[in-house]
């Protein structure tokens, strides 16, 4: 199918907004938890007149992608209109020309008829039931039927070629209202050889059917958690304990961090499954089932956050979240829940060989890019060359001075630079290819791609005529002089000073945990005025050749096998043109360069996982002589799909925040939510993969037997660093809460 065709995000906002106003004055989310029939009923003929009815029916018209907008919007208003079913009929009828299917669907889009849906025998939960079909009469038990009081149809599946439509009003059909999680909805279904009409399907569609119908209820469970997780928000901002709002406790900060990430983690990863499904990708299924199983734990664990954030308010039935946490609940356990899901993951990575993770379509200007980046790489990078450098020991392997000045003669290094200062201008979308097709290359780093950013933001043209070009040719790194002995993540707390003198500032001080401390130059923040209020205010950034009188460097053994430094700077003079930005400016500049680093380095810290993990993958389908495999333990194989899944997540994040950089500038808390997610990721794929292969994964590099020269030992040391450096992950999630939801300070 074309994607031209389908509708845009402009028509998926206007039908959420639409829905959403409309459902405000249609339905009260805080009524009651018993829903009459009738007054099921009743919104359904009011919401067909809002034209969802059909979706699903004409993708030109909307496809699973608006079906999941319907879904979710549904959960937030708390209003049990049979919407999935009716979402289900369209799709497995759409094109039947049967007339029990045509004749259905025609009522069903004008109001006319009401579909229960169930999937019967084919549902992956062992108790839900299942209808035998003879002589055009059905009989047998159904369970977890939603609102079937309030429909005039049953839309059943016999076996994996076909559909039964019952006539709910008909002799022999007997509906019991079923409480479950304390809520009322669904009915137990028993049928004695009722009148049915078989519905023979043209296509295959029932395992598909099963994922579209998983998806919908994921969506719907996503609104849900989305609105409790508001009204959360708003409450703290409220609610004081301690003379104070409880928003602006940290705990309670951390919390809605964790499930603002968990949240967008889910709606990004919903949306692309279903965008690819409307556009029939091949590998449409995976990415539906990695978000299946992200949400299903996701969404529980943000219900059950919000229920703690209430408190005892929460316990109140007449409150509304405790409406929205039965609904998640029921939305992620049905169908055979994240188990189902992960079982069909592991099925795709592991079984018959298996399938690597799916690459990203980039577009035609990303994918092109990332074949040129592979040749390159093949020619340059490889055989000899690249098998002495990977013999090196770790500490000898974060950069290659030469590798660094044959990347620079192509100019990706200023992939993303504006074009006046050197650059390719590429979109985001290229400099993830490039990200990337690094990573599998296992390439050294390259580039000063923060410092550079801030002398083009920042910097003098004399200054950006003198630097730019030679990190723009591989021929100089640059460090970062920030953290101090009693300056980490409060870097307005730094005590180095810079005090001009004449013709030169001289700076005085020490910095600690400083990387790169071998490259040519340092980028420092020092103190220039050291009264100025608040603390931030007398901060000046500046570039100091590492070359210069004064500088003692007292290199250090990372955790990792990497290094870094401690460096003292004694009476060090440099030029007065080496200050980057305006006196005591240097907190604009210092804070715009973490900004943008953050903004990358979720999409480089995933970009490394997903990399290791197809490592993994290899190791766990390998067989050693007489012994089974390990993807023959169930055990591994939940665990390697949990990953996998978390890896979309993460994949779906760097996506996000290179699409808002396409528009602007990432926000800084996606730009957080990012690093979070990914850095934390990064340390249980460690814990993972050590789990799995077990000792021999714990062999360090150039030891005997090591697996891949101890790289699975050594990412989980790694692991550490990129939750804690560029800002812990506790003060992004700081940000998180007071930038993106307003929490107070």
């Amino acid at each position: 199918m074309d994607l031209i065709q389908l509708p845009n995000e402009e028509v998926r906002q206007m039908l959420r907004d639409s829905l959403r106003g409309f459902l405000a004055a249609q339905w009260r989310a805080d009524g009651e938890q018993a829903t009459p029939p009738e007054e099921v009923s009743a919104i359904w003929t009011r919401l067909v007149g809002q034209g969802v009815a059909s979706l699903g029916c004409d993708f030109t018209e909307g496809g699973l992608r608006e079906i999941l907008v319907v879904m979710a919007e549904l959960g937030r208003a708390a209003c049990p209109a049979p919407m999935w079913s009716a979402a289900l009929a369209n799709l497995a009828l759409s094109g039947v020309r049967s007339e029990a299917a045509v004749s259905l669907l025609e009522k069903l889009h004008v109001g006319a008829a009401r579909v229960a849906f169930s999937f019967g025998v084919l549902d992956p939960d062992r108790n839900a039931g299942s209808v035998r079909l003879e002589n055009g009469r059905a009989t047998g038990l159904l369970r977890f039927v939603e609102v079937a009081e309030s429909c005039t149809h049953l839309l059943v599946a016999v076996d994996k070629s076909a559909l039964a439509v019952v006539e709910l009003s008909a002799s022999g059909v007997n509906l019991e209202p079923t409480r479950a999680l304390g809520a009322w909805g669904f009915h137990e279904v028993r049928l004695n050889s009722v009148p049915a009409s078989r519905v023979a399907l043209e296509r295959p569609v029932p395992d598909d059917l099963l994922i579209d119908g998983k998806l919908a209820l994921m969506a719907r469970a996503y609104g849900a958690a989305r609105r409790a997780f508001e009204l959360a928000v708003d409450y703290t901002k409220e609610r004081k304990q301690f003379g104070q709002a409880i928003g602006k406790f940290q705990a309670i900060q951390h919390k809605l961090a964790d499930c603002l990430i968990a949240l967008e983690g889910v709606r990004l990863t919903l949306d692309h499954a279903a965008h690819l499904h409307d556009g029939n990708d091949r590998d449409w299924r995976y990415f539906a089932n990695s978000a299946i199983a992200f949400a299903g734990d996701a969404l529980r664990r943000v219900s059950l956050e919000i229920q703690h954030t209430f408190g005892a308010i929460g316990y109140a039935e007449e409150h509304e979240a405790p409406r929205h946490f039965k609904r998640v609940h029921l939305d992620t356990i049905a169908l055979g829940g994240t188990a189902h899901a992960r079982r069909r993951i592991a099925s795709f990575l592991l079984d018959d060989g298996g399938s690597g993770l799916p690459q990203y379509d980039l577009g035609p200007a990303g994918n092109d890019l990332r074949e040129q980046a592979r040749a390159w790489l093949e020619q340059n990078w490889s055989g000899e060359r690249k098998a002495g450098f990977d013999a090196k020991p770790f500490s000898k392997r974060e950069f290659d001075p030469e590798f660094a000045r044959d990347i620079g003669k192509t100019g990706w290094i200023g992939l993303g630079w504006a074009k006046e200062f050197g650059g390719q201008a590429r979109s985001p979308l290229e400099q993830i290819a490039f990200m990337e097709t690094m990573e599998r290359g296992e390439a050294p780093r390259i580039g000063a791609a923060i410092q550079a950013n801030a002398l083009m933001m920042f910097g003098t043209p004399e200054q950006q005529q003198t630097y730019l070009p030679e990190i723009l040719r591989g021929e100089a790194m640059h460090g970062m002089g920030y953290s101090e002995p009693q300056a980490g993540s409060d870097l307005a707390a730094l005590r180095t000073s810079a005090v001009r003198a004449d013709d030169a500032w001289i700076i005085n001080g020490q910095k600690i945990w400083t990387t790169t401390w071998w490259g040519k130059y340092m980028f420092l923040a020092a103190r220039t005025d050291p009264d100025a209020k608040p603390a931030h205010a007398g901060i000046s950034m500046f570039i100091v050749p590492m070359d210069a009188p004064g500088i003692t460097i007292r290199p250090a053994t990372t955790m990792y096998d990497g290094s870094f430094a401690n460096i003292f700077y004694d009476d060090v003079r440099i030029p007065l043109e080496n200050m980057v930005g305006e006196l005591d400016g240097g907190w604009k500049v210092l804070t715009g360069a973490l900004a943008f680093e953050r903004g990358l380095v979720g999409g480089g810290i995933v970009l490394k996982v997903a990399h290791a993990f197809e490592q993994l993958r290899r190791h766990v389908i390998a067989k050693e002589g007489d012994i089974p495999p390990l993807c023959d333990d169930p055990i591994v194989r939940n665990r390697m799909a949990a990953l996998a899944s978390e890896i979309e997540v993460g994949r779906q994040l760097m996506m996000h925040c290179a699409e808002l950089a396409a528009d602007g500038i990432t926000p800084p808390e996606y730009g957080a939510m990012s690093k979070v997610f990914s850095g934390e990721l990064m340390e249980r794929f460690g814990e993972g993969a050590l789990d799995i292969i077990g000792m021999r994964a714990a062999l360090s590099e150039q030891m005997p037997g090591a697996l891949d020269n101890g790289r699975f030992e050594q990412n989980l040391r790694h692991s550490l660093m990129w939750v804690i450096s560029i800002g812990t992950n506790e003060i992004q999630r700081n940000l998180i809460a007071q930038r993106g939801l307003g929490l107070p300070r």
